[in-house]
């Protein structure tokens, strides 16, 4: 088959390896294919900088203070244990020097020192590790769990909806790639298309570049194809299907088994 006369497998393709969907043997006969043809390396870099203003939503997150501060101690630390290293090469006087009444004072405190750093350096360690863990937990508790992914295109393969799905959170993400924009007395609307089954509503979207959209688990498992039509205003009445149009259309992909 020559991909590059197929513009819809090519679109495709670049819109998986983008996404990272795209693996193993596939991934290296695209790459493969890509190094000696202009056309190819540029869809895969057009769908490279759509999908790269995804992870713009994402809110960045600053090192927290324990780190800085664990940083900080293991360098202590680290000075520590050469200074102490390099207490122990140092040469000794070779007369009188087990009688030296300074030398085991000295050694003494050192000791002491040392035991005083290794306990405060090690309740600081647990205490800075327990805020970290509950950090960090926090954290992956609010990261998105991202399971399925649809690139929703017209029917001239152009993508114009980058639709995922957490089910962690219950929620449907949209984004907006094309240029589309439907006038003020329409609105779109998405469906997932079981199959062998009538499509299901899954909500209108507002004129926003990202929509948000609550969906539950067995609305979108199972479910290989999502769609988009134009409806009146504020979408079909509950309960009836599609009356409008079909503008995109695309394969929900489950990115994880």
């Amino acid at each position: 088959m020559n991909l590059i006369n197929n513009v819809s497998l090519m679109e495709q393709l670049a819109a998986s390896y983008a996404l990272g969907t795209l693996r193993g043997g596939a991934r290296r006969r695209f790459e493969a294919l890509a190094r000696d043809n202009a056309t190819l390396r540029a869809a895969a870099l057009i769908w490279q900088s759509r999908l790269a203003s995804v992870a713009e939503l994402q809110p960045q997150a600053a090192p927290s203070a324990a780190v800085w501060k664990r940083i900080e101690n293991l360098v202590r630390a680290e000075k520590q244990a050469k200074a102490m290293q390099a207490a122990r090469t140092a040469p000794v006087p070779a007369v009188g020097w087990w009688a030296s009444l300074g030398l085991w004072r000295g050694a003494t405190a050192a000791g002491a020192f040392a035991a005083a750093i290794a306990v405060v350096t090690g309740l600081n360690l647990n205490t800075q590790l327990s805020g970290q863990v509950q950090d960090l937990s926090a954290k992956l508790s609010a990261t998105p769990d991202i399971q399925y992914v649809a690139v929703l295109a017209d029917d001239k393969a152009s993508a114009s909806m980058l639709v995922t799905f957490d089910p962690k959170s219950k929620k449907l993400l949209l984004k907006r790639v094309g240029d589309f924009r439907e006038q003020t007395d329409k609105s779109l609307e998405l469906w997932a298309l079981p199959p062998g089954a009538a499509p299901k509503s899954l909500g209108v979207l507002s004129g926003d570049a990202v929509v948000r959209l609550t969906a539950a688990d067995r609305d979108v498992r199972e479910v290989p194809t999502l769609a988009i039509t134009l409806e009146s205003k504020g979408g079909v009445p509950p309960g009836s299907g599609p009356n409008g149009p079909v503008l995109f259309k695309g394969a929900l992909i489950q990115t994880v088994q």
